[in-house]
């Protein structure tokens, strides 16, 4: 019996097998880095022990100090999450080793589907549906498009797609320089790539008597880079027929390798219906909630039982009832590339309801950083039909309140109400080709953001707090500042990200009620919220009011603004040119020969910026000459630090510039590329690049 688990892991899957074990009377122990302190995760163990460090390689991807937490802290049996160590079948040895009981798969079947390529060759030989490889030495245009992989990889990392023969040789070269980067493998193999196809995989749970459940089938393909954004149980639209053979070759891939414990297996699915393997994780998904949900069942569960040498409570699993969503909301700006953002989470606070769940690692105050991954939480619906679960959830992100660093919540609202996804017409390239248009302003965004504004304008001139209890209008605020109350006021306030500037006008009468000049009717003012009548309808705004950071929140929308000082401060002027840095993070290499006084082209990448397990480019905004440089291998730097300056002898009033992009795209069109815009020009681009750690 486990009666101590050290969680191997931070954030949100730690805080989610602590609330398990809490329900099973297990006591808990974290790991946590400096960076992660005072993270919740760390606070809701009832220990922990700390791993010197800020780094992923220094700390949470140190086996050997993890096992010696375990030791120290009397624990009896480790989790390993999913990333970090998850897979590493060495780890789950050394686990093993100490005398620890390892709650996860077997080593042997760790090992074994830890190399895509070997996997490949033992799922051939289970008679599992395969893509055919393809030798990138022999390959000809008949083949294209081609997928190249990191054999050893996850995330995105090591992947690329070559649509032109031409340019494969230097693909397999970059892929290869990637996935040692990332992985310490440098294997890469190739296959053909499936337009179009759908990322469908199937939850299975092993135990040691020779049980293994098929959990039915989710639906991941909603993702960016790679990665997933949007996943669903049951994957809608797979007829009687094919859903048997994902389950049969789910349950044939697990028995040989005589898996235990929880594991999915991961299929493309063509347009036409014919599923191809993918890859096995041994390891517990990030989106297990969907399943739990739909067979209501607690994975964490079978997996501590199955884990001390119990069986699987029935031969079969038991019925799914129902639909369930989940939707990831990460701390990133779509709109700029999936830049990633970090900064004080002011308020997480998502509508609780019958249906909804919410796994996370963070709460109000807490502060997402630069070392680890930008995602906050996950938000699920459950519901009788696909319907409603889509509805359910899509609501629930409308009305949460998020207020800190810009997220991809709206990305998200906007992605589930999509004609596309609300018809289950679903693939990988989802938001290849619908992001442009889900990140635009939509008709009537503008006249709604103003109104936004007009109401935080409106709660910092209302009535004191002294006034407001009863939620009318209370009396008049007078002070040396306004001894002529009737004379016009301006408050003017920028929206947040997209640098929109709204100068709101409005008179304060001897009541203390202000009017906005716009002409819509005060109903109720003070300084937490705001009730206005316009067009013949009466709409209710929250203020919230963090230093100069403004975030009104409404029924259909929420709206952050930067309240902008009357002056503006001579010490914010940067000279003409200015790269700055786009986030925080570690300057992790330089263009060869970059130096002062060397001639750059425009889009030229000049500086690599790790952050938050991703890589970054900071492009040369234009043709010119470097004409200083502040930058060095292992240089940390904070959001806006200056890293170098270009100068383009045709711009006369060039403006700073925040600009990056990805790592791993193999070449970039100034022409198309908003980070190649004129030096003269505010840019404000980046990329968010792949996990490098698994």
């Amino acid at each position: 019996m486990i009666t101590t688990l050290l969680v191997a892991n931070r954030g949100e899957i730690a805080c989610r097998i602590f609330r398990t074990c809490r329900d099973l009377g297990i006591a808990t122990v974290a790991v946590y880095s400096d960076a992660d302190a005072g993270a919740l995760h760390v606070r809701e163990a009832d220990t922990a022990v700390r791993l010197p460090g800020a780094a992923p390689s220094d700390t949470y991807l140190r086996g050997d100090l993890v096992v010696a937490a375990a030791l120290a802290a009397g624990a009896d049996a480790v989790h390993p999450g999913y990333g970090f160590l998850s897979e590493n079948a060495g780890f789950a040895r050394a686990v093993q080793d100490a005398g620890l009981l390892w709650v996860g798969p077997p080593v042997k079947a760790i090992e074994l589907m830890a190399s895509k390529t070997r996997a490949k060759e033992l799922m051939a030989a289970a008679g599992v549906p395969l893509l055919a490889p393809v030798d990138p030495g022999s390959a000809t245009t008949a083949d294209l498009p081609l997928l190249l992989k990191a054999a050893a990889g996850g995330g995105g990392r090591g992947m690329r797609i070559v649509r032109d023969l031409a340019s494969l040789p230097g693909e397999l070269t970059a892929a290869s320089a990637e996935a040692v980067s990332a992985f310490g493998d440098g294997e890469v193999f190739a296959e053909p790539y499936v337009e179009r196809g759908r990322h469908v995989e199937v939850q299975v749970m092993a135990d040691g008597q020779g049980t293994v459940w098929a959990l039915g089938t989710r639906d991941c393909s909603l993702q960016r880079r790679h990665q997933k954004v949007v996943e669903e149980a049951p994957a809608p639209g797979l007829d009687d027929g094919l859903r048997r053979r994902l389950h049969d070759a789910a349950v044939a891939a697990a028995q040989a390798v005589g898996y235990r414990g929880a594991g999915t297996v991961e299929f493309l699915v063509s347009a036409e219906g014919r599923p191809w393997f993918l890859e096995m994780n041994t390891r517990l998904q990030v989106e297990h909630p969907v399943t739990e949900a739909v067979f209501g069942l607690d994975l964490v569960a079978l997996q501590l039982r199955v884990a001390e040498g119990g069986p699987l409570p029935t031969a079969t699993p038991p019925e799914p009832r129902g639909h369930a969503v989940e939707a990831r909301l990460y701390a990133e700006d779509p709109a700029r590339d999936w830049q990633p953002q970090t900064g004080a989470l002011l308020s997480l606070d998502v509508p609780e309801a019958p249906g909804l769940r919410l796994d996370t690692g963070y709460t109000g105050g807490d502060t997402i950083g630069v070392h680890y991954d930008p995602m906050i939480a996950k938000i699920i619906a459950h519901a009788p039909t696909r319907t409603e679960a889509v509805r359910l959830l899509a609501r629930a992100l409308e009305r949460a309140r998020i207020h800190g660093p810009v997220t991809n919540r709206d990305l998200l609202v906007c992605s589930l109400r999509h004609p596309d996804f609300v018809a289950a017409r679903l693939d990988t390239g989802f938001y290849d080709r619908h992001l442009t248009a889900l990140t635009a302003t939509a008709p009537g965004e503008d006249a709604a953001r103003r109104l936004a504004a007009t109401a935080a304008a409106l709660a910092a001139a209302g009535p004191s707090p002294a006034g407001s209890g009863t939620g009318r209008v209370g009396p008049a605020r007078f002070g040396a500042w306004r001894n002529l109350p009737a004379r016009p006021q301006t408050r003017s306030y920028r929206s947040e990200p997209d640098g929109t500037e709204y100068e709101i006008a409005y008179r304060t009468g001897r009541d203390g009620i202000p009017a906005p000049g716009t002409g819509e009717r005060v109903v109720a003012v003070h300084p937490g919220a705001v009730t206005l009548e316009t067009d013949g309808l009466t709409r209710h705004f929250t203020v919230t009011v963090h230093g100069d950071r403004v975030h009104v929140d409404t029924s259909s929308g929420s709206y952050a603004f930067t309240a902008l000082p009357r002056f503006t401060d001579p010490a914010e002027r940067t000279e003409p040119g200015s790269l700055l840095a786009p986030m925080p993070g570690t300057v992790v290499r330089l263009a060869d020969g970059l130096a002062p006084g060397a001639a750059v082209e425009a889009g030229q990448p000049l500086i690599w910026l790790e952050a938050m397990k991703m890589e970054h480019r900071i492009l040369a905004p234009a043709s010119g000459t470097l004409t200083a440089l502040h930058a060095a291998p292992g240089l940390q730097v904070e959001v806006g630090a200056l890293l170098a300056v270009v100068q383009d002898a045709s711009a006369t009033d060039a403006a700073p510039v925040s600009a990056s992009a990805p790592a791993d795209d193999p070449a970039d069109d100034p022409a198309s590329d908003p980070v190649n815009a004129p030096v003269n020009a505010p840019v404000h681009a980046s990329a968010h690049q792949e996990e490098t750690t698994r």
